[in-house]
């Protein structure tokens, strides 16, 4: 359908218009599938869309690897939050059955050590909220973007079908020939 709800002229094609354009398509996907040399002018048209996808793909996969290190960064502050507290509240333990210099020294490390603790703990909020951001920046954005990319995939694979066909169509073409340039006209 068009962008007026109207089928469109080339829907009405004839069954072997229609197979001619399926194998052309099926032709160019396994050409890429199997990694044969395309035509280098096509390639060449496509470079900036391919930059730009290398581009998508590189933050699809920092958007992954940044989630991970966020949730491993938060393990890992509360496990050294944990073992801080506890230092600190042994130092102050230690330091109440000792009445020298030392004690005092102990307390007052112990107390640091405590306060060190509460204050790395308060990382964990604005951490939770980046985490849940770049998941949800994830799931939407990057996941949309991918469902579009993949349709334009699609409509690249038909288009470079369609060149294919045009190309081979065209080193048989005879201009004086009426049927020849209407088929090519078809393609």
């Amino acid at each position: 359908m068009d962008s007026f709800g109207q089928p469109r002229p080339e829907d009405n094609q004839s069954v072997v218009s229609r197979m001619q354009k399926k194998y052309w398509k099926t032709k160019q996907v396994f050409i890429k599938a199997t990694g044969k040399k395309e035509d280098e002018h096509v390639v060449a048209s496509d470079a900036e869309l391919d930059a730009k996808l290398e581009v998508f793909h590189s933050i699809q996969e920092t958007c992954t690897e940044l989630l991970k290190i966020v949730e491993k960064y938060q393990l890992r502050l509360n496990v050294i939050s944990e073992e801080e507290n506890e230092l600190g509240l042994f130092l102050k333990f230690q330091a109440e059955r000792d009445t020298t210099q030392a004690g005092k020294m102990m307390d007052a490390t112990g107390k640091a050590l405590c306060s060190s603790a509460k204050q790395r703990l308060a990382l964990y909020t604005p951490l939770s909220r980046l985490k849940q951001e770049v998941a949800t920046f994830s799931q939407r954005a990057v996941s949309d973007t991918l469902m579009t990319i993949n349709r334009m995939e699609q409509a690249r694979t038909e288009y470079r079908g369609a060149l294919l066909w045009m190309k081979d169509v065209s080193q048989e073409l005879d201009p004086d020939t009426l049927k020849q340039m209407e088929k090519f006209r078809k393609v």
